[in-house]
């Protein structure tokens, strides 16, 4: 049986956990979902990890919405945005940029790649080489990229949403542990139900409707939203909930390797945002289980022996562990 966290009656009064910023989140997550039809769940889950300053991850087949969603998220915030198709031959000078010789300067001038966009769609991720998909470490984790031996500033806010297809298709390479634990989510759409799938066929293109799709909130609205998250109450009982799930996938009954400290930092604030989103000024036992799954289990590899995904083995290890 769970427990609500009641430590903060003051959240109906806190000017970060209600008010035109919920209504702003909820105006966001309806626009999406007139594209995205019938995935309002995972909608949802996008627009909380995006609110928490985290990056992005989507695997599914091709062809189900991720780069709709994508481009969707970027329209409706009213950012800039840019996608980049990774393939076998991409460098990471094509993500990051390239210094070149201009004759009338007389010296080598930066022309930035696509990072310095504040929405990055990074296309089929998994078929880039590793020294590509690792070009990206810096930019995911300190929001600047190191050119030249020169530190230039990405653009605020910054997202990496990234798709990446089965690892049994063809053509496709495992991402590296370091650079699956900088996503704060993995998602899956899945495929539509049939009545959203009798929508789309029935409806408008989808990509005609996308260029019609008007900003929700402004790029400061956003901002601000953001460092509410920060506002957000949590207390001891919840940090002890949550520590106890950390520390249990690193006795080594469940996993090969534990969660590191940045997956606990993540989870942390991504309960934060999802009590936001829900209007509360407090995060509660069920914003951690609601995001337990999605926020961990892409950084976990369960035992051989379990015989279960890191999936299942995320969600049984919730289970066995009770409330504080």
């Amino acid at each position: 049986m769970l427990r609500n966290d009641n430590h903060s009656a003051r959240s109906s009064t806190n000017p970060g956990s209600a008010g035109n910023g919920v209504s702003q989140v909820t105006s966001l997550i309806d626009q999406v979902s007139t594209i995205i039809v019938g995935k309002r769940e995972q909608v949802t889950l996008s627009v909380i990890c995006l609110l928490a300053g985290g990056h992005l991850l989507i695997e599914d087949v091709p062809g189900v919405g991720k780069t709709t969603l994508s481009h969707a998220l970027a329209r409706s915030l009213g950012l800039s945005y840019a996608r980049v198709q990774f393939t076998s031959d991409l460098l990471p000078s094509d993500l990051i940029g390239v210094s070149i010789y201009e004759r009338q300067k007389e010296d080598f001038v930066f022309h930035p790649g696509p990072v310095f966009a504040q929405v990055l769609l990074a296309d089929e991720i998994n078929r880039a080489g590793p020294r590509t998909q690792s070009a990206l470490l810096e930019a995911m984790e300190e929001r600047q990229v190191t050119v030249d031996g020169q530190t230039l500033p990405l653009p605020s806010p910054f997202f990496v949403i990234a798709t990446q297809n089965p690892s049994e298709q063809l053509g496709t390479h495992p991402l590296p542990e370091s650079q699956l634990d900088r996503f704060a989510m993995r998602l899956s759409l899945g495929y539509p139900d049939a009545a959203a799938e009798r929508a789309l066929l029935i409806g408008a293109d989808r990509r005609q409707s996308l260029q019609a799709l008007p900003a929700v909130m402004s790029q400061e609205d956003w901002l601000t939203w953001q460092a509410r998250v920060e506002r957000v109450h949590v207390s001891e009982a919840l940090l002890d909930y949550l520590q106890a799930l950390i520390l249990a996938t690193r006795d080594g009954r469940w996993f090969a390797q534990g969660l590191s400290p940045r997956a606990g930092l993540s989870l942390l604030r991504l309960a934060r945002a999802r009590a936001l989103v829900s209007g509360r000024g407090h995060v509660s036992p069920e914003d951690l289980q609601a995001l337990w799954v999605p926020a961990v289990a892409h950084r976990l590899q369960a035992l051989s022996q379990s015989g279960r995904s890191a999936s299942a083995q995320a969600r049984a290890l919730l289970e066995a562990t009770p409330v504080p």
